[in-house]
């Protein structure tokens, strides 16, 4: 008997490489976001309570998204007629228009993307893939169906990735936020001896090892 294998893609791979039918229409993915960010994010079933919620708030963060530069892209194993029906239904008796394709997906995408969980059942978990300008994974999560994301996180984990690459710092717990050091970026570990004794004089710190600064 053959066994489906469950692949995922790991943090620094290339995303797989995927030709898929949209609400938008055809997609080539990554490819059609080159040079930019993206989040593609799996939700188990169309007109189902716990996903319009998460449409709904993917929507209402989708300017701040594109403040990023970073296109939000949703998938379901539905069919594009489904989640045409869904996205009419949310404008007409939610008042809110979805604007950000909807990937028609199937096993084959959903087992490249280790979105098919057999002990959760035959629908697709509820994954997240963050996805550099360069068609890398930087940041993959998946929780079961019966939670719903929080989407303010996945905004935040962009604007950190982002912070991170551009200023060569690490971003701490809970930032902007954090209780040590709030808004503040943490230093990368110094590599030599000289290097660790000019940091306690160059940047705060609470020891040589663990040095902060403002961005």
């Amino acid at each position: 008997m053959e066994e489906n294998i469950i692949n995922m893609p790991l943090l620094g791979d290339d995303f797989p490489e995927l030709e898929v039918q949209t609400t938008h229409g055809s997609m080539n993915i990554p490819g059609d976001f080159k040079g930019k960010w993206f989040v593609l994010f799996s939700h188990p079933a169309d007109f189902t309570p716990v996903c319009t919620t998460e449409f709904v708030a993917f929507q209402k963060r989708y300017e701040a998204f594109k403040k990023l530069d970073c296109e939000l892209v949703g998938m379901s194993i539905d069919q594009v007629f489904s989640h045409i029906k869904w996205i009419e239904w949310i404008k007409e008796k939610l008042a809110i228009e979805i604007e950000f394709p909807i990937i028609a997906g199937n096993d084959s995408v959903a087992m490249k993307l280790g979105m098919l969980h057999p002990g959760k059942g035959t629908n697709t978990v509820r994954a997240v893939f963050v996805i550099d300008p360069k068609g890398k994974t930087r940041l993959t999560i998946y929780y079961p169906q019966e939670i719903g994301r929080n989407m303010d996180e996945i905004l935040r984990a962009v604007k950190a990735l982002q912070i991170s690459d551009n200023n060569g710092v690490a971003i701490p717990a809970g930032w902007p936020n954090n209780e040590l050091i709030r808004d503040r970026v943490i230093i990368p570990p110094a590599n030599t001896t000289k290097d660790a004794a000019e940091r306690l004089k160059k940047y705060d710190c609470f020891d040589w090892w663990f040095c902060h600064k403002k961005l």
